[in-house]
């Protein structure tokens, strides 16, 4: 089965036929899912139009690709912003922190970093949400935990206390654990 969520960087080059992607030219993007996880394709629309496949991507979307621009880090001790701790969230796999994740996707959403790409309901009743990052082209596969509006303003507080450096991913965590329990009993 699927992770709850899921990153995949977006490519340079074709995956169909390997030629670099140019910048500001069209791209088609579709996630494969492979049972344990997305494999990410990237192609010229040339490419994928005219390829056969014997699989049905989980999702696909056309886009245009952007080169990447290389950014000087302006200080070694920066706070983390939203884009970053959601990466590393995803990256830890914690399921504790499902709604975390949830909540900052769509806070990126809402400040136009993300854009949700599509929505996949799954045979276990859970829904997947796949946003793409505007700028770097990374991909998350995000489940949708279904918050109830009561735990809302709980995972709200949790995000800011990350954001500002007030509470470690262990206090967090181990807060997430009680919405989960809380949101299960009712």
């Amino acid at each position: 089965m699927a992770q709850d969520w899921n990153l995949r960087s977006r490519g340079h080059v074709c995956t169909l036929c390997g030629r670099p992607l140019q910048d500001n030219t069209p791209v088609v993007s579709a996630l494969k899912d492979t049972g344990n996880g997305y494999e990410r394709f990237d192609c010229h629309p040339e490419c994928w139009n005219g390829s056969e496949r014997d699989w049905t991507p989980f999702s696909q979307w056309d886009g245009v690709y952007h080169a990447p621009v290389k950014v000087e880090k302006k200080e070694p001790l920066k706070k983390e912003d939203a884009g970053e701790l959601l990466r590393h969230l995803v990256t830890l796999a914690d399921p504790a922190m499902k709604n975390v994740v949830y909540v900052l996707a769509v806070m990126l959403e809402r400040s136009k970093i993300l854009v949700e790409r599509d929505t996949k309901a799954q045979d276990d009743g859970t829904i997947r949400r796949v946003y793409e990052d505007r700028k770097s082209g990374d991909t998350f596969v995000i489940l949708d935990p279904c918050l109830r509006l009561e735990n809302l303003g709980e995972v709200q507080q949790q995000v800011v206390a990350l954001l500002s450096g007030t509470k470690t991913l262990g206090e967090v965590s181990a807060e997430e654990e009680g919405v989960e329990s809380d949101s299960q009993a009712t």
